[in-house]
């Protein structure tokens, strides 16, 4: 498989993205075209759609995106991501991985994504020297070097290749070149798994998990809401929503709705986070030209 990678420097100021994006599109092409035949690691946010998509037009059959089932993935995004790689035309397998079954993924200390990939990345190269894949590659992009990302460990010792980061090309840029190419994903929310919900050193289960992902449903559907996190705390559920929705759930007969809504769950307390939730990347600007 191939391992070559070159990494480029972040980008400048948002200003500039669009002017900079043809040529960190035209070096993707470049890098893809060498890549022979690609799996990409799938997840159905903006990142790994992106890549899909640009794969599936340089590359034709010869790229095929994977994504993964399992308890950490709720439902709701599974089937999400299946109909936006429908749309788009591009090909996407599901298999199955068993995170649940490792020690140190349950353990949830603050590797728990490092372990979590590893499950991921293995399940795909077993897949690639069975069907003579050449290349593995997932949705990593410059906004990501220098925080601590376990997941990019894992990626790194298993040779995973990262074609959006190699180009240059940050969250900004890669969310303008989404709504470009009619991804109705470009402004999608970041995403982590439903074990991000539950604090380090409190054990992943399934129970836990389940919880989250029927809580986080439940509110999307009763309240109309496009973005909710429950946080699992013990006994506790913290709710965040969009900052502009906070106020309105801070009323009590919101709070009473969500309490009973929570403890039909196992929880018996409910808290409305006040800051709301925060987003951990921009949105591309509505004047820019992109």
């Amino acid at each position: 498989m191939s391992v070559t990678a070159t990494f480029f420097p972040r980008p400048g100021p948002s200003s500039s993205a669009a002017q900079d994006l043809p040529v960190k599109r035209a070096r993707l092409e470049g890098i893809l075209n060498g890549l022979g035949r690609v799996l990409i690691a799938y997840s159905g946010g903006v990142d790994s759609a992106v890549l899909l998509a640009e794969a599936h037009r340089v590359l034709g059959s010869r790229a095929c995106g994977v994504i993964a089932r399992s308890p950490s993935l709720p439902e709701r995004e599974l089937a999400d991501a299946l109909s936006v790689a429908r749309e788009g035309g591009f090909p996407v397998r599901v298999i199955r991985t068993e995170e649940m079954d490792r020690a140190q993924y349950r353990a949830n200390r603050p590797d728990r994504c490092y372990h979590c990939k590893t499950e991921l990345f293995e399940k795909l190269e077993l897949l690639a020297v069975d069907e003579g894949w050449d290349t593995l590659a997932y949705g990593a992009v410059t906004d990501d070097l220098g925080d601590v990302r376990p997941g990019m460990a894992a990626a790194e010792r298993h040779r995973i290749r990262a074609p959006l980061l190699e180009a240059g090309l940050s969250k900004l840029e890669t969310r303008m070149l989404a709504r470009r190419l009619g991804l109705r994903v470009w402004d999608k929310p970041q995403s982590a798994c439903l074990a991000s919900r539950i604090p380090h050193g409190s054990e992943v289960t399934q129970e836990k998990l389940r919880q989250v992902e029927l809580g986080e449903n439940a509110l999307k559907e009763r309240f109309g809401l496009r973005v909710v996190r429950l946080r699992h705390e013990g006994l506790k559920a913290r709710i965040e929503v969009d900052p502009a929705e906070v106020e309105r759930f801070l009323a009590p007969e919101q709070q009473e709705a969500i309490l009973t809504l929570v403890r039909g769950l196992g929880f018996s307390e409910m808290e409305i986070d006040p800051r709301g939730y925060r987003r951990a990347d921009p949105l591309p600007p509505n004047d820019l030209e992109d």
